[in-house]
């Protein structure tokens, strides 16, 4: 069985993004779909100092109508990714993995490349990488022109292109899809349930859903890679 993950691209997505990229054998990066403001593409959420903040990629201003492989990282960008990198290490120096952690952030911040979507594909790569998972990866244009697909029509001939006998949505694709709706396309149609552990975040009280940089940063490579990375059913 070939099993097949869609997604749009995120800027250092919370663990359940990885769940499911791990959870199939491959991964498709949507890059030729249409960038979306106040979302998650260009920014997630860290502790500096106790408390939740978000981290914004900077854009240079264009039209609203362009895809994300449209977009560019704004110039400011050099300036404040570097005090990005300062706040990091003021607030998370004494976590239990903050070297290995620093070292994994500075070269996703200093990719050389303002292109928005190589840009985030290159950390989602890198991640991956580092929490040792082997799924393929693709971009969705790389695969052909799916624009006359719109939703689940989309995502259907998506998997048909791949070959794929299996689909794995994120949960909150269970108000949107219909098993037996894909079961007609000859596609199981299955859902990741992520458990998100508490882990030390220097708080009193436990945040989840955080940037998977945070939960990096903070444990120790035998519990990220052997339970929070395996935390997760299918159902």
């Amino acid at each position: 069985m070939k099993t097949v993950g869609i997604m749009q691209p995120y800027f250092l997505p919370y663990l359940g993004y990885f769940h499911l990229i791990n959870s199939v054998d491959v991964f498709v990066i949507y890059d030729d779909i249409q960038y979306t403001k106040k979302g998650w593409i260009n920014r997630n959420r860290l502790i500096f100092n106790g408390n939740v903040e978000y981290v914004t990629i900077p854009l240079v201003k264009d039209s609203d109508f362009l895809n994300v492989n449209q977009r560019r990282v704004s110039q400011g960008w050099e300036k404040e990714k570097n005090k990005l990198l300062r706040k990091l290490e003021q607030s998370y120096r004494k976590r239990e993995n903050f070297e290995r952690g620093f070292s994994l952030t500075e070269k996703i911040l200093n990719y050389d490349d303002d292109n928005l979507f190589n840009y985030i594909n290159h950390s989602v790569n890198l991640i991956c990488q580092y929490l040792g998972i082997k799924t393929k990866i693709l971009t969705s244009s790389a695969l052909g022109d799916f624009s006359e697909y719109k939703g689940k029509d989309k995502v259907i001939a998506i998997c048909k292109e791949l070959s794929g006998d299996r689909y794995v949505n994120a949960i909150g694709g269970m108000s949107l899809y219909d098993k037996e709706e894909f079961l007609n396309f000859g596609l199981d149609l299955k859902f990741v349930k992520s458990k998100l552990k508490p882990y030390n975040q220097d708080k009193v009280a436990f945040e989840p859903g955080l940037s998977i940089i945070d939960l990096i940063f903070s444990i120790s490579e035998e519990e990220l890679l052997v339970e929070q990375l395996q935390s997760y059913e299918l159902i």
